[in-house]
């Protein structure tokens, strides 16, 4: 395994760690937004995750106030990565098995190459096409189904998720060409902020006001809000320092199939000849394609359940 100078058993550690959380996560999600309405577990998953990072922030002597250098980095990410991934993923959730939605929520570094290519000027090699090619033609074989049989929620569902892929590509690509004044770890709690912010008024205008929730609701966001946002996000960054981009993302190929043993073991969910040949493809795609996305791509930016 390709690792930086700087990588030992601590960080082996804590990036296995960080491939469970991840993975138990969509099940755990598909419980929360049955019990809260997934706008409102989006809001109440970042004002957790925010009132933990905070303070970890500040103990860390992280905790700045951003330079105007950095705002348009925070509004990006905080926005998109965020605010809208979280919010499409919930709204997914309502309506498909969480191992499903799991692998095409993690197709991010596919879209990563054309975006790149228009955004950056970066070459796109022949390596990269042809994981772009095995990417598509895994999300065809897992909403392929769905299609056929004319089940048009799920297949609302499967576009909402590549839409959530496809904005986390747009923000690492913003990411890839921002210039940091602060660390990633400073900036994390306001762009946590920024997603609670813009989900609000977002979930008061479409669900309504909240109501009381159920105790599996509350464990789901006493799990994804600290845990699997707050710790995810800081552990990403602190494997990031130590690990190589392409270990990375070879290391988090594993969340998604890990995730579809934990819902199926957990909540039954089918696994199918559609769903495995769908995860070959686009773990086949990504690997392909991570060469061209590589050395360049901030760990922190790449992954978040």
């Amino acid at each position: 395994m390709n690792v930086g100078p700087g990588a030992g058993s601590r960080h082996r550690i804590l990036l296995g760690l960080l491939v469970c959380v991840w993975a138990i996560s969509w099940p755990v999600m598909k419980v929360g937004v049955a019990a809260v309405p997934p706008l409102w577990f989006g809001f109440l998953r970042y004002l957790i995750a925010t009132s933990c990072f905070f303070p970890l922030a500040l103990v860390r002597g992280r905790l700045v106030i951003p330079a105007r250098q950095d705002w348009p980095l925070i509004l990006v990410s905080g926005a998109l990565q965020m605010a809208a991934f979280s919010a499409l993923t919930g709204l997914a959730l309502t309506v498909l098995p969480p191992g499903r939605a799991a692998v095409l929520a993690y197709s991010t570094p596919i879209w990563v190459a054309p975006l790149a290519a228009w955004r950056l000027d970066e070459p796109i090699s022949r390596r990269a096409l042809l994981g772009m090619a095995a990417g598509l033609a895994g999300v065809f074989a897992i909403a392929g189904p769905s299609l056929v049989a004319g089940r048009a929620g799920q297949m609302i569902g499967y576009v909402m998720l590549m839409g959530a892929a496809a904005l986390w590509a747009v923000t690492i690509v913003f990411v890839r060409a921002h210039r940091f004044s602060a660390s990633q770890l400073a900036l994390a709690p306001w762009q946590m902020l920024v997603a609670a912010i813009l989900l609000l008024p977002c979930a008061a205008a479409v669900e309504g006001p909240t109501t009381p929730f159920n105790m599996s609701g509350a464990l789901a966001l006493a799990y994804v809000g600290p845990v699997a946002t707050a710790f995810a996000y800081w552990a990403i960054v602190e494997t990031g320092r130590h690990f190589a981009a392409s270990t990375m993302s070879m290391a988090l190929l594993a969340a998604p199939s890990l995730g579809i043993l934990i819902s199926a073991l957990s909540l039954g969910e089918a696994i199918d000849s559609s769903l495995i040949g769908g995860l070959v493809l686009i773990v086949t795609g990504i690997c392909l394609a991570t060469n061209f996305a590589g050395p360049r791509q901030p760990a922190a930016a790449r992954r978040q359940a």
